[in-house]
């Protein structure tokens, strides 16, 4: 029996999970997008092999991976600052890399940053679930190589396409590589309930430093500091969004991320803007933060032109 061409994984790692853009139109059934935490560091790692943008690739929180290539592919590793090893030797992150069937390669532990991001030439070959996602969601039982959202198994194979051509060795401009040890501002619009924090509620929140406690997840990012208090009572659960900021009784903020529950009963304060949360996905607990206010517009300019930068450039569009 023949064995299909991929990725054999000897070690999954802490998490490993199968993401791609996330999964669209169904949250009328109660299900989030999904998708990569950290999207800056995923669609490079897809655009150095021109793979289209949306293509699978896994999110590996923790590092401590290893696999073996059965086939010649080429590869790229973003985000987090592992040490990344092929046979032994050091090859360099945001960069495309040369595999030989028979390559073992390993991802240490991180210095800096928490995921990093391994993708493939042509994608791995995944079947889309619903909603034309292969976006793994561990708590719904939804996406991943056996559609089951369980992350990767120690013997899992990942499929990859046979190589028919390469991609130019290139890398990743110094200046789009992000540096996950700055000190972490994130930007907020402000949202349809902002009536409900006062000026003195809004400077408090604007004006101190928070603490990403370790109650967080893919779900969402708990903090600490000082509480803030909404007027009024509570408000009629309503549907959420990717990066709204709800205040609950104890007044400790909550920043709804990926797998984020639909609907929600809380005052939200606003919304930290998609780029924003790819730098929040790369921080470990016990880091500090601030806020800053930014206009919808600004906000809006800066997600289109991610979007026009990453979108439509692989081989498949």
């Amino acid at each position: 029996m023949s064995i299909q061409p991929g990725l054999i994984f000897t070690k999954p790692g802490f998490l490993s999970l199968l993401q791609d853009g996330g999964r669209r139109g169904v949250m009328h059934m109660g299900l989030t997008t999904g998708g990569a935490m950290d999207r800056h560091a995923w669609a490079w790692a897809n655009r150095l092999l021109e793979n289209s943008y949306g293509a699978p690739a896994l999110e590996i929180t923790f590092g401590g991976v290893e696999f073996t290539s059965n086939l010649d592919t080429q590869i790229a590793i973003t985000g987090a600052e592992v040490q990344c090893k092929v046979n032994g030797d050091s090859r360099p992150l945001w960069s495309v890399i040369n595999l030989k069937a028979g390559d073992r390669v390993s991802l240490t532990a991180p210095k800096s940053g928490i995921r990093s991001y391994l993708a493939v030439l042509e994608g791995f070959q995944l079947d889309s679930g619903l909603g034309d996602s292969c976006a793994s969601f561990t708590r719904e039982g939804l996406g991943g190589l056996h559609q089951d959202g369980r992350p990767l198994q120690e013997g899992d194979h990942l499929p990859c396409q046979p190589r028919v051509s390469q991609v130019p060795n290139r890398k990743v401009p110094e200046h789009w590589k992000p540096d996950y040890k700055e000190d972490l501002v994130l930007s907020v619009i402000p949202g349809a309930q902002i009536d409900r924090f006062s000026a003195s509620v809004l400077e408090t929140f604007f004006g101190s430093t928070y603490t990403l406690t370790p109650q967080t997840d893919r779900m969402g990012a708990r903090l600490k500091g000082p509480a803030l208090k909404p007027a009024g009572t509570g408000l009629i659960s309503e549907g959420t969004s990717l990066g709204a900021i709800q205040v609950p009784a104890d007044g400790q903020p909550i920043l709804l991320l990926n797998d984020r529950q639909t609907i929600g009963g809380y005052p939200k304060l606003g919304a930290v803007t998609p780029r924003s949360l790819d730098a929040l996905a790369q921080r470990a607990p016990g880091t500090r933060l601030r806020f800053r206010p930014i206009a919808l517009h600004e906000a809006q300019t800066e997600e289109k032109r991610f979007l026009g930068f990453f979108s439509g450039t692989g081989r498949g569009r």
